[in-house]
């Protein structure tokens, strides 16, 4: 009796973690058009992470923005966090509320829009979700745009972050082999093969399984394809349905605790929710990602490659050369005239 309880017990568990939302149950923390539109009516904060100029051409009316929250929120050489006190005063001037229900978006299916949402989960935040198809579902849907910025009233904030969402490099290393742990790299495939460098070094994380994030998408060659009719029309962008999604995590334990990387931490973002929304138990986001990684020469990596620095001084030379010779030619033409 004791025995068949047991397995009772575990399938429940198995079903509770793959179900798709029902009554009563959870929102999901992706959301469509319809539900951005019933959480503006509810009085829920829509914040725009897009580029100033971007805003200004048009967002979810009422929306607020900080410009382009992945520049604005990060340190510009590390592209970690700026410090905590900033951040709070940021966001706190744009009246983003961590108290209060956040939708947050970009461009569709624009990994910026995840970072915000993993930023405002970190510091707090229990009621946010990021809207997938963004400013395009939403002109698509026939919904009107606002061009004037909106002002809201300034929140005080004390920021308290979650370190459960997030890892550091130390960390990733002390990891490397546990069996309790899994390792995603969502990057592209040359970045993972150490073939495009971003770091002093190329290469990956011992270990990590590579699944480009675009994969995600229902056409994950829809940026590399603009031409394309669905490209044109962005349905190349919407994500997979769900039961699409089990399928390509589908070698991953959503027991195990699963580390999301990439290059700084955004691409992750938009993985690290997706493996969330799918019921992962324990997901991370490494926000130091292989910038982080690659550069700490003595954490142990794969498929390594240097980047070539007297490669690099020659092709800059052999450019500043040219630079030269078009302005001495510039120079010859205006004197001819």
């Amino acid at each position: 009796m004791l025995r068949c309880a047991r397995i009772l017990y575990a399938f429940a568990g198995v079903l509770a973690l793959f179900a798709a939302p029902g009554a009563g149950a959870e929102p999901p923390t992706i959301v469509d058009t319809p539900y951005v539109v019933d959480a503006l009516k509810r009085g829920a904060i829509a914040w725009d992470v897009r580029s100033a100029a971007a805003y200004r051409q048009g967002h979810i009316p009422g929306a607020v923005n900080i410009g382009d929250a992945a520049v604005v929120l990060r340190d510009e050489n590390t592209e970690d966090y700026i410090a905590r006190e900033d951040i709070e005063r940021i966001l706190g001037n744009a009246g983003i509320d961590t108290q209060r229900e956040l939708v947050v978006y970009g461009a569709k299916a624009n990994p910026s829009a995840y970072f915000g949402l993993v930023t405002l989960q970190y510091f707090g935040a229990r009621e946010a979700r990021v809207y997938h198809g963004g400013i395009d579902d939403w002109k698509d849907a026939g919904h009107a745009v606002a061009t004037e910025a909106t002002k809201p009233a300034p929140v005080a904030l004390k920021l308290e972050p979650r370190p459960e969402l997030m890892v550091e490099t130390a960390e990733v290393v002390r990891k490397l082999g546990d069996p309790d742990v899994q390792i995603v790299d969502v990057r592209t495939p040359r970045e993972y093969r150490g073939e495009d460098i971003r770091a002093i070094r190329g290469g990956h994380i011992p270990g990590a399984v590579p699944i480009n994030y675009t994969e995600n998408w229902s056409d994950p060659e829809a940026q590399s394809r603009p031409d394309s009719p669905a490209v044109a029309g962005k349905q190349g962008l919407d994500l997979k349905s769900r039961e699409q999604l089990r399928s390509l995590y589908a070698k991953l334990d959503p027991a195990k605790e699963t580390i999301v990387y990439c290059q700084s931490g955004i691409r992750a973002s938009e993985t690290a929710t997706v493996l969330r929304d799918l019921g992962f138990r324990n997901v991370r986001v490494y926000d130091s990602s292989w910038l982080g990684y690659g550069n700490t020469l003595d954490a142990p990596a794969e498929s390594v490659t240097f980047f070539n620095v007297g490669a690099m001084t020659g092709r800059m030379s052999a450019m500043q050369r040219r630079i030269e010779a078009l302005e001495k030619e510039l120079a010859e033409s205006k004197r001819g005239k």
